[in-house]
């Protein structure tokens, strides 16, 4: 398919994006397949790579930019700053005051993206209904394993940053959740605040690790999620399907906090908590209201699969 040209529609989903990244249990790759720029977003990651050096070596600046997709990247980046902006001031906000609605818009959205991203299976065999249920086992699994405790080694904080950006370009996975479920979640963001806040030298290690984690989680995964879509597609997207339907048992609107833990503000955070029916929600539960917002998120899904054009390089 001939390259779509990248605009304005590239950084609303960026921004979408990035206000997905901000909710916890909700990730930023659900919000890039429903809009369709998943795969162009994963191809364009793991041009970075052997292929970047050899282009810039051929054929120089211009060369690399083309190969690592640079007007796409830049245009989704910007808009993904706007909406971590937009979320931690706007989002945030709401999810203090009015939780079960936020949660009940996600958990709409999530359950119709399952619909969504089941339909682009191209056939269901056997093999992609064992990836179905694999997925949606791993990822139940993974929202109720209980939080553990991380040593802080150099190690574990590099192999941390491998595993979570891995998870934050999974759709229906957390990169965040899963730092809390290695017990890392009050290693880094401690970390990366006291750096940005101090400049302190014993934050650095820290950051540094991690980010090298990261880079090297988004070489390899890119890479693996690539050749996957490539060589087993039916297959991958069955197994993502099974992710993001395991994942709606971490947005469930009512839940109840079972255990708070203290966060790099010395503010009292929900570390544990429990599913519960609407009557039985310690909080108002704007029943009605979350309703009307679950059948909002539900057709927004079906909204953008009808006006947004996929994005392929």
């Amino acid at each position: 398919m001939e390259k779509q040209s990248v605009s304005w529609l590239t950084s609303l989903k960026g921004m979408a994006m990035g206000i997905a990244e901000v909710i916890p249990g909700v990730s930023g790759g659900t919000i890039a397949f429903i809009t369709g720029i998943y795969e162009r977003l994963i191809n364009c990651i793991k041009a970075f790579g052997p292929e970047l050096f050899v282009a810039l070596r051929q054929g120089g600046l211009r060369a690399g930019w083309q190969a690592v997709d640079g007007a796409f990247l830049t245009w989704l980046l910007g808009g993904m700053a706007v909406g971590v902006v937009s979320g931690v001031f706007g989002v945030s906000h709401l999810l203090e005051n009015y939780p079960p609605v936020i949660w009940a818009f996600f958990f709409g959205l999530i359950v119709a993206s399952v619909i969504y991203i089941g339909r682009q299976v191209g056939r269901w065999g056997v093999i992609e209904i064992i990836g179905l249920l694999a997925g949606t086992a791993l990822a139940y699994w993974i929202t109720v394993a209980s939080p553990a405790q991380g040593p802080d080694t150099w190690w574990f904080i590099f192999l941390s940053g491998i595993i979570a950006i891995s998870a934050l370009i999974l759709p229906g996975i957390s990169g965040s959740f899963i730092l809390l479920l290695m017990g890392m979640y009050t290693v880094i963001i401690p970390a990366v605040k006291g750096l940005l806040e101090t400049r302190e030298g014993q934050y650095l290690s820290t950051v540094v690790f991690f980010a090298l984690g990261c880079l090297v989680g988004l070489a390899t995964f890119s890479r693996v999620l690539s050749w996957t879509f490539r060589n087993y597609r039916s297959l991958t997207l069955a197994t993502l399907t099974g992710f993001m339907l395991g994942s709606l048992n971490k947005i469930w609107p009512w839940r109840n906090v079972l255990e708070y833990r203290t966060n790099s503000k010395g503010l009292q955070v929900p570390f544990l908590e429990e599913n519960v029916l609407p009557a039985d929600y310690a909080g108002e539960p704007f029943v009605l209201l979350a309703v009307v917002m679950a059948l909002v998120g539900f057709a927004s899904v079906f909204l953008i699969e009808r006006f947004a054009v996929e994005e392929t390089p």
